[in-house]
């Protein structure tokens, strides 16, 4: 790893960054230590979040050779590691934890304050490294299948990938699509002009039964929710296992954001 960037923004009106004081910026190379917190003359810090409810050595950062950790010296707070391009996805690092690994390649590290808000910093770690995918083939013997063989090319990856929109684009409170708002929002698609609500079910029970081999909602309950617990579950797990990700978003004809909006109020 060649080294991480640490950037600490001036305080915002979301109350994010550093109350009172400038934005700052570190660079730091693998074996260095950024420590942040209050701070005082005693306890120097280099990111100085300036609340009463952060510890004056609240933790610290550590640079090793192929990843950064996060070291939360509080003994009552848990901090939040954010990926911004994940979805929603995120750790927790508990109170005392020394020395967590984080494997996000662009982070927020969110802090609890009591001004009803969070002080945060990012933190950008360089491309990941990856395995060339010729270079381990056929050293084994039997060839490994895939897990979940998906054509993104296909009409119910299409399905899925609405399926999984909100989620993207972190509409957090909003509910996983029902199917006619599936077939509303594909209506642009050059070919999902004669998609109707009954092919838009059918594509979900291939996804969850065929390609990705959901579990079967519990038989209680009716049908209306056991099928909100199958889309769930497909949402759940593809997002979980990267199978569908931001740039997916492309495979979507554009939102028509007055119209949806407009549609979405009204239901």
């Amino acid at each position: 790893m060649s080294g991480i960037v640490v950037h600490l923004p001036q305080a915002g009106g979301d109350g994010t960054g550093a109350p009172g004081g400038a934005s700052v910026t570190l660079r730091l190379g693998p074996g260095e230590v950024a420590r942040f917190g209050r701070g005082s003359a005693t306890i120097p810090v280099e990111l100085r979040l300036d609340d009463e409810a952060i510890s004056r050595l609240a933790g610290e950062i550590r640079v090793t050779d192929d990843h950064w950790q996060l070291s939360n010296h509080s003994a009552t707070q848990s901090y939040l590691v954010e990926n911004p391009e994940g979805a929603g996805e995120y750790l927790r690092v508990p109170p005392r934890r020394a020395g967590a690994p984080i494997p996000f390649e662009f982070s927020r590290v969110v802090l609890p304050t009591r001004r009803g808000t969070t002080v945060a910093f990012q933190v950008f770690a360089p491309d990941h490294v990856y395995l060339d995918p010729d270079g381990m083939a056929g050293q084994w013997g039997n060839r490994t299948v895939m897990a979940y063989s998906l054509d993104e090319t296909a009409l119910y990856f299409l399905v899925l990938v609405a399926l999984c929109e909100p989620r993207l684009r972190d509409e957090s409170p909003v509910a996983v699509p029902t199917t006619p708002q599936i077939v509303e929002r594909l209506r642009g698609h050059a070919a999902c002009g004669r998609l109707r609500a009954r092919a838009v079910s059918s594509h979900i029970d291939y996804l969850a039964e065929e390609k990705m081999r959901i579990s079967a909602p519990p038989e209680h309950g009716s049908g209306g929710a056991r099928r909100n617990g199958k889309r769930e579950a497909l949402v759940g797990t593809a997002l979980r296992f990267g199978l569908v990700r931001e740039e997916h978003l492309a495979l979507l004809p554009p939102r028509a954001a007055a119209g949806i909006r407009a549609r979405e109020t009204g239901r």
